[in-house]
Parts: structure tokens; sequence; C-alpha cells
């Protein structure tokens, strides 16, 4: 009989992270353990939940039905995927029943879903709402080459100010729906001519039948949905009005919903990228797996931690590197865990 275990941890973040919506200086998810070695992540959001109860009240509800199947396999991926849970869940779900799959079948993760190998993931690295002048001191002091700017504050306009200054990055932007129209198309304008070509939810998503307009003439900025999109109900509502999607497994409920997502998004020319929330590498994982058919990746979480709780993959400064022996998903950091365990 298969066993199954959850554990809360409560992680210190690097600095206390700032988005227009709230704070945090600790995040607390719940990892999910498959016969002592297979792990997912359920990784929830104070804004827009689920609770932590909640999580482990379906987790233990879902688990009990799998406690008793005789073969975990890709059917049993699907049989998860139609269950009336919170995506947040069976995200977390998803990603350790496909990290077993992989590992007793001795097969890469990606290889378990005929994805083609993750190599040449280049992620951006988020600078959070602070100071202007902090944030372009810490935008210009990364080591990463490409940096995604939290906005939607009241100090939007300082921050342009300061981005003038800044050489030798690609700078993207993120209001997380912080702006009215009114004033995402000015700061349209200026992060226009500043060269950004990226920018995620100028508006909350009820405005976004506005985007195209808000564009003005600066066809050549793209404008990524995020809150709102969680599948593709979401995006065939949207799509008329967007230049992309930001895809994250937690939204979609798991790989199997994103890979249809990001395949039926590129079949109508979009762009996708693929986000994460404030996680470990473990819950990165499904992301890693998919990387092929994104066009942007946005998967900083893990360095947003004061550790990482798992090892298998790794950040370098210009790439994401996925280690050979990430067969059956990243391996949990024992003593690590037990550290910021809350139970």
């Amino acid at each position: 009989m298969n066993h199954f275990d959850t554990i809360r941890v409560t992680i210190p973040l690097k600095k206390k992270f700032v988005v227009s919506k709230g704070e945090a200086v600790t995040k607390t998810n719940v990892i999910t353990i498959l016969n002592n070695r297979y792990n997912g992540e359920a990784s929830t959001s104070v804004h827009y939940g689920p609770s932590l109860d909640q999580i482990e009240i379906e987790l233990h509800d879902v688990t009990q039905k799998l406690k008793s199947k005789h073969m975990i396999d890709l059917a049993t991926l699907k049989e998860i995927d139609e269950y009336d849970i919170h995506p947040v869940t069976k995200s977390a779900l998803i990603g350790m029943v496909l990290n077993y799959i992989s590992g007793e079948t001795a097969r890469y993760p990606w290889e378990v879903l005929s994805l083609s190998t993750p190599v040449g993931i280049k992620s951006s690295m988020t600078i959070g709402l602070d100071d202007p002048a902090k944030m372009a001191q810490a935008i210009q002091e990364t080591e990463f080459p490409i940096v995604k700017v939290k906005m939607g504050g009241q100090t939007d306009m300082d921050l342009v100010a300061a981005l003038q200054d800044i050489s030798g990055k690609e700078v993207r932007v993120d209001a997380n729906g912080g702006w009215t129209c009114e004033q995402a198309e000015e700061m349209i304008y200026y992060l226009a001519g500043l060269g950004v070509r990226i920018i995620e939810q100028p508006t909350a998503i009820e405005s976004v039948s506005e985007w195209k307009r808000l564009k003005g003439k600066h066809a050549d900025i793209e404008l990524i949905a995020d809150e709102g999109l969680n599948n593709r109900d979401d995006y065939q509502n949207l799509q008329d009005h967007i230049d992309g999607i930001n895809i994250k497994m937690e939204k979609s409920g798991g790989i199997l919903e994103a890979v249809l997502l990001a395949e039926q998004a590129h079949q109508d020319e979009k762009k996708v990228m693929l986000g994460c929330m404030v996680e470990s590498s473990i819950g990165i994982a499904q992301a890693i797996y998919m990387s092929s058919l994104a066009d942007y990746h946005d998967l900083d979480a893990p360095l947003l931690l004061e550790n990482d709780i798992a090892q298998g993959i790794t950040y370098t400064r210009d790439t994401i590197e996925v280690d050979r022996e990430i067969i059956g998903g990243p391996k949990l950091k024992r003593d690590v865990v037990e550290k910021y365990s809350d139970r």
C-alpha cells in the first residue's frame, strides 16, 4: 500500500517581498510526499487563497483514494486532473504523482509526458516594490541579466525616472493589476520609451478589453495576462484582448492543463510565459519540465527563499540547470525541511 505524508514548512524570505496587493517576510507551503521519496508542493496566495487547512483536508481526501490503488500511472494523473478540488491542491498532487511515475519507470519527468528536454532556461529575477532608488540599485547589482520589476505603487513615476540610468539589463514590468486604465496608458508610454517590451497585468482583469487601446502606437509592447487567467476557459474569454499569458501551475491545477493551455496559446500566436508563486524547487519543477513550451520564464521563486528545501534544479547567472539525477523529481533536503517544519 502506498504511503502519503504532508509537511507544512514556513521558510523565511531573503528580504521582505512587496507587491501591489501585499507583502510577506515568510512563506508557508504544504509539501506532499509519496512513499517517502516523491514530492509535490502546494503554494497558496494570501490574496487569492486557499487556506492551508483547506489544502490539507483536500489532500487527505484524495490520498485516501490513492492509497488503495495497485498501480499509479498516467491514468491516475488524468483522474486527479478531473477532481473537483482547488487548483493549488491539484497541482501538488499532480507534481507528486508525475515524479512518482518518473522514478518508478526510470524516465525523466518530461519524457513521461512526451515533452522536450529542458535546456537554455533563462529566467527573470524579481525586484519587489520598494523605495525607487533601492529598486534601481537592486536592478544594477543583481547578477541576473533579466529582471522583472514590480510596479503598481505610489512611486511608479519616480521608478521610471530611476530606470533611465539602468544599463545592461532587460527590464520587464509586472503591475499586478495595480493601475487604472488611465495610469496604465501613461505608464506604457513611458516604459516603452525606456525599452521595456513585456508588461504583466497592467490593470485588473475586468478592464482587459481596454488593453489593446492602452498600448496606443506601441505595437512592440506585449501585455501578458496573469491574474484572472487560470485555465483554458479563462483563456477563451481573454484571448482577443491580450498578447500573451502567464501560466502558473497553482492556477492551472498542474502540468496537464498547463501544457494544453500553452499549446492553445501558441496555436493562436500568443506568447507564453511560465511563472510561479513563492515556492521551492519542488513547486517550480513542473514548470521546468514543460519549459520548452514557453517563450519567457519567470521562475526565480527558490532564489527568494532563505534556503531551498530540495535539490535537483540549479540556478546560475544565465540559466536554470536541471541535474541528470532529476528522475523522480527534486529530492528533499531533510535537514532543511526539519528546520522549517511546522509540525
